[in-house]
């Protein structure tokens, strides 16, 4: 005897519900099982990279570089700006400095020996974007020296917008100085004490003058047009160690052609390399450092 769907009764209904969902919860259980040494799940996630140079598509691998790089890439911010490294912002000799040893390039220290970089941040941004802003910025003030302050009537003063992609300029440039952190995609706030250090006159930090001691970059990997990312400058690197946790530090994959590594550190080729929570003990050192805090935070 057939039934016809009308036909079926409240229990087998039922019935049937529940055998869907005991066949949901199975394969969302099988799902949530651990994979080890899964040769399988490795050549997914190698596959995933794929999806654009230089993205991490994995949430846990990304550290600031990863993310400011993806964003940038793909909002084509270099079409409209001249980037360097990928988030440093240089437009003729407005803000071209390479690197940043002089005191033009830093911010001046106040009388009282603290060194007071005043802002504004847009009235365009959400509740919750200024306040990872303002993460980023008391991360590095809460251990420096360096104190961000709204502007009142300060010449110089950094602009911080939701323009389009993540980029600063190099150290201070004068007058209203750009600092984009767009939302969402730039809503970090080690994406932001990464920009924020670019304006207090750090660079990334593979591009320090002994970092060949330190990692291995292989440029058959990294995408042809963008090879000059990759230049190491002299620096005085401030008498600190080479630091693979650098909130400043390229991704293991960062401008990669082909999902391969472009950086490897040595001589352990497993260090991890950056991070997105902020700034490293060495990064916040650097800082005292280059501004002379002199225990002053």
């Amino acid at each position: 005897m057939q039934y016809h769907p009308d036909t079926w009764t409240h229990a087998e209904v039922t019935t049937k519900m529940l055998c869907v969902g005991i066949f949901v919860g199975l394969v969302l259980e099988s799902w949530s099982l651990p994979v080890q040494n899964s040769s399988l799940v490795h050549q997914t996630r190698l596959r995933s990279k794929r999806d654009y140079p230089g993205k991490l598509v994995f949430h846990e691998d990304m550290n600031a570089m990863d993310r400011i790089l993806g964003v940038n890439q793909r909002m084509c911010v270099s079409r409209d700006f001249p980037l360097r490294e990928g988030d440093i912002l240089s437009s003729g000799s407005h803000g071209a400095h390479v690197t940043c040893l002089a005191d033009p390039c830093r911010w001046p220290r106040s009388v009282d020996g603290f060194v007071y970089v005043p802002y504004i941040i847009s009235p365009l941004y959400e509740d919750m974007d200024r306040i990872t802003i303002e993460t980023g910025m008391l991360d590095i003030s809460s251990a420096t020296c360096v104190k961000f302050v709204p502007r009142t009537h300060e010449a110089n003063f950094l602009n911080i917008e939701s323009r389009t992609g993540c980029w600063s300029y190099l150290g201070m440039i004068g007058g209203s100085q750009a600092l984009s952190l767009q939302s969402p995609g730039c809503m970090w706030s080690g994406v932001a004490a990464h920009e924020l250090m670019h304006a207090l006159g750090f660079e990334h930090e593979q591009s320090r003058s002994d970092r060949d001691y330190h990692i291995s970059i292989l440029w058959e990997n990294i995408l042809e047009d963008q090879r000059d990312n990759f230049r190491k400058y002299e620096t005085s690197n401030l008498n600190t160690a080479y630091d693979y946790s650098s909130v400043m530090h390229y991704g293991r994959y960062a401008f990669s052609e082909d999902g391969e590594p472009t950086i490897i550190p040595k001589p352990d080729p497993y260090i991890p390399m950056g991070q997105r929570d902020g700034p490293s003990i060495t990064d916040i050192h650097k800082i005292n450092i280059m501004y002379n805090c002199g225990g002053r935070v």
